[in-house]
């Protein structure tokens, strides 16, 4: 293969990296986009497709009320329907002394543009009939919702190629070395891509990627624990997610409008780049089932019909890596989104294009830069 060159070159095809190449083509940038598989296939593909902004990182919300907002006119901006349903999300609790945890977030969320609405027990049962009456207290926020994660990455992809984009699947990244002012990227099928500026957003295997190119990040790969009941009466309209300060109890599900329950959460599974595999534990299917049903007590009796995983990044502070490199100028990273990153995707998106096309963004995304686990961006951090 002769060597391509570009204005941009993106490593990784999922959500965040179809979307960075949707949106700098918008603004007249080219861009080659390499994906080591088929665009949407790992964890932008397998995860459980949530469209929430409550319970984040309160300096992340920014960056989800962008994405939010593109989330509203999707089928309009890259002409799909990815079955976004902005039903709502819900937040429940089930201890007593977990409400103010849930109002306190709120009075913070207000700063943030994020109105949240707090219901008493009582008024959960009369909103939502299908909860246990377990739950004492929820937070909605009333125009999330969710998506179907197998639609979203690789409709993007279709639009940058609409748009101009280059996109080569089945092409894994060997190699990306700096040479004079551009960056050259290699392939394992000996294709040669260059370009001044590269995104790194490769998913789980960006943490290496980030490391060979002297900048490493304390990095781990987990599988969610995913499952879908058979179809039932359809009743549940908003994504549901539990809070908890037992992480095993953060159980979260979704219905479709065709009646199947989607779930998953509270265990993570084993995952391996090598192989490009997660697997399910049975147990941990085993152990959803009774917090799934504390939620939805009908759901005790739902037959479950398929489970699934996925090969996730996490990063040490459940906080991702955006941004510009700290050492090579031209360099940009997008990855390690931790569990959380399906919904904030287009926003990711767009804030990239516009980093990479003109040097600044208006979304702050300083807390995500990658310095934060060098010793002098640590020590600035904490001052």
């Amino acid at each position: 293969m002769t060597e391509q060159a570009a204005d941009v070159v993106i490593v990784g095809g999922g959500l965040m990296g179809a979307a960075t190449a949707f949106f700098l083509r918008r603004r007249g940038v080219s861009v080659i986009l390499l994906e080591r598989g088929l665009i949407g296939q790992q964890a932008s593909g397998t995860n459980f497709g949530n469209v929430r902004r409550q319970g984040r990182f309160l300096p992340q919300l920014p960056l989800a009320n962008r994405a939010r907002e593109i989330w509203g006119r999707l089928p309009e901006l890259i002409g799909e329907d990815v079955e976004f349903l902005p039903l709502g999300h819900l937040r429940l609790c089930f201890r007593e002394d977990d409400v103010g945890t849930l109002e306190a977030y709120a009075r913070s969320a207000r700063d943030y543009d994020l109105e949240l609405e707090i219901i008493s027990r009582n008024a959960l049962r009369d909103r939502f009939p299908f909860l246990s009456t377990e739950a004492v207290a929820g937070s909605l926020s009333p125009t999330d919702g969710h998506a179907n994660p197998r639609l979203a990455a690789p409709a993007f992809g279709r639009a940058a190629v609409r748009a101009g984009a280059v996109v080569h699947e089945n092409t894994e990244v060997t190699a990306i070395t700096r040479t004079g002012e551009d960056f050259v990227v290699e392939s394992a099928g000996g294709g040669r891509f260059r370009a001044p500026a590269v995104q790194v957003s490769a998913g789980a295997w960006a943490g290496a990627m980030a490391e060979r190119l002297g900048e490493p990040v304390p990095f781990a790969v987990h599988g969610p624990q995913m499952a879908v009941t058979e179809p039932l009466p359809y009743r549940i309209e908003p994504s549901i997610g539990v809070y908890s300060r037992d992480p095993t109890d953060a159980i979260y599900l979704r219905q479709v409008t065709r009646g199947n329950v989607v779930y998953g959460g509270g265990w993570r599974g084993p995952a391996h780049t090598d192989g490009r595999r997660a697997r399910v534990d049975p147990i941990n299917t085993l152990r959803q089932l009774p917090k799934l049903s504390r939620i939805v007590p009908a759901l005790a009796r739902a037959r479950v019909i398929r489970t699934w995983s996925g090969v996730e990044g996490y990063l040490r502070d459940d906080i991702p890596v955006m941004g510009p490199s700290a050492v090579l100028p031209g360099l940009f990273y997008a990855f390690g989104f931790c569990g959380h990153g399906f919904q904030l995707g287009p926003g990711v998106g767009d804030v990239m294009a516009e980093l990479i096309a003109t040097g600044s963004t208006g979304t702050p995304i300083e807390p995500f830069h990658i310095r934060r686990f060098t010793a002098s961006g640590a020590a600035a951090s904490a001052t």
